[in-house]
């Protein structure tokens, strides 16, 4: 069954950023990497520090805009409440190889 992410990002100075994605590992990757022009990039937002998961589609996003729509703060909040150190929750995702290579 696919899945279907929700998550948020963040630069070292904690800009943050919400997105959705069918491939959380892919799309963080190309964030690290500055692929992603605009907001991003300008930005570097880089680091992964919040994500949820599920298989429907219209959920996801309906859930980003959500997020999206939220004060600074209850963003804050949300993150904190799993992730209250901020930590980049992809350390150790990546070795050399570009994810959007590998097969599967």
């Amino acid at each position: 069954m696919k899945q279907y992410y929700v998550y948020i990002m963040s630069s070292r100075s904690r800009n943050l950023y919400t997105g959705v994605t069918n491939n959380l590992e892919r799309r963080v990757w190309q964030h690290k990497n500055g692929l992603l022009k605009g907001f991003t990039s300008q930005y570097r937002i880089e680091r992964l520090v919040y994500f949820e998961a599920g298989n429907d589609i219209r959920v996801a996003i309906s859930r980003e805009k959500q997020i999206k729509g939220w004060l600074r703060s209850k963003k804050i909040a949300l993150i904190e409440s799993r992730n209250p150190t901020w930590a980049d929750l992809s350390e150790g995702w990546y070795g050399k190889a570009d994810p959007s290579l590998r097969s599967g």
